[in-house]
């Protein structure tokens, strides 16, 4: 027998699979199913960037296509027929006439029945927990529900941004899922969910990520960790400048302030580049920041003030409007100069005094 008939056999002997991933996981599960399994196709989101997924399928002669709307996924499965279909970094809801047709595996990285939902992996570092996991799992019908096939915790350190966790459970993946296919594929019934003890995390915007600095130390720097490059970022306000923070620290060796306003600027070194910034009971540092119109810098090359406040308040706010009623004012004006009447006019609608929106924003304060 000829050593390219050997190895058609041996790839003709694993099992056939098809691989549903949109997100940055997908690779190390193209990687890992390449190992274990005859990979018949990736399904993916279209994507306008370079991308690793379908470079390193193109390299090993893997299709990938654009699966633009899930209910394609039912005729691209009839066409196929893979022995499994896998799931990994796959956002979009598959309905369950289509989870009939084939047995569906899908990797989830959060401790099952834990964490079921969007986001684990920052909802994880967000909550103070001492470790996040990978589950990989049959699929049912219900969101994350399905037997376990495989599953591993990993610590979550203090330095630990959601990056790194990622990069952490990504190498496991790409030992494990390949195997763990296998086993499906061949029968492994797998294990069990406890539903009883089943809790569910939301999906997150970006503007999830604005800072309240009366918060504690521990739970601001965990939200800066859990929301760093590449996920959008925690944020707050430096007078109406949105400031991103990269890199943070809480402070061991703070001072202790017994007079304290959360989210003012105390401490800060033009030569290392830090700021220091009070919360609700103690000092964050903060190393890098960035603007939506710079790069990371350090913190001092923006903040450059002890003076300063990060954070909009009520009166930055009620300022903003009585500028901008000014502004209206102003060039409303301009056209009744020009003989012409402003689009309120022709509605019959008449310009709210500033002193009316003031009283709007001081009530909204008094109820809060």
């Amino acid at each position: 027998m000829s050593e390219n008939s050997s190895l058609t056999q041996l790839s003709l002997a694993k099992p056939k699979v098809l691989l549903l991933g949109d997100g940055p996981t997908a690779l190390t599960a193209l990687r890992s199913l390449v190992e274990s399994c005859h990979v018949l196709g990736v399904l993916r989101a279209p994507d306008g960037t370079a991308d690793p997924v379908r470079a390193y399928a193109r390299k090993r002669g893997i299709a990938v296509e654009v699966l633009e709307n899930v209910r394609e996924l039912r005729s691209v499965v009839l066409k196929l027929r893979p022995q499994a279909v896998v799931i990994s970094s796959f956002n979009r809801l598959l309905s369950p006439d289509v989870l009939t047709l084939n047995k569906f595996v899908n990797v989830h990285y959060a401790p099952l029945p834990r964490y079921r939902g969007r986001a684990n992996v920052n909802w994880a570092i967000i909550n103070g927990e001492p470790a996040a996991a990978i589950s990989i799992h049959l699929v049912a019908p219900d969101l994350d529900d399905g037997n376990i096939l495989f599953q591993e915790q990993v610590t979550i350190g203090p330095n630990d941004t959601a990056q790194s966790i990622y990069e952490k459970l990504n190498a496991i993946q790409e030992r494990e899922l390949g195997r763990a296919v296998g086993r499906a594929v061949a029968g492994d019934p797998g294990i069990g969910q406890d539903h009883e003890k089943a809790t569910y995390g939301c999906g997150r915007v970006p503007d999830d990520g604005e800072i309240e600095w009366s918060n504690k130390t521990d739970a601001i720097d965990r939200l800066i960790r859990a929301l760093s490059p590449p996920f959008p970022g925690a944020f707050t306000h430096l007078e109406t400048t949105k400031l991103f923070i990269v890199r943070a620290e809480p402070r061991k060796d703070a001072p202790r302030y017994e007079g304290r306003v959360p989210g003012r600027v105390v401490g800060r070194s033009r030569a290392e580049g830090w700021v220091d910034v009070l919360t609700g009971d103690g000092i964050l540092r903060l190393f890098e920041i960035m603007s939506e119109s710079t790069g990371t810098v350090p913190a001092a090359q923006i903040i450059r003030s002890t003076r300063t406040t990060l954070g909009l308040s009520r009166v930055q706010l009620l300022q903003c409007i009585s500028d901008l009623q000014t502004r209206l004012a102003a060039l409303e004006s301009a056209v009744r100069a020009a003989g012409a009447t402003t689009p309120r006019e022709q509605q019959g609608e008449a310009a709210a005094p500033i002193s009316t929106i003031s009283t709007r924003v001081s009530n909204l304060d008094r109820s809060g």
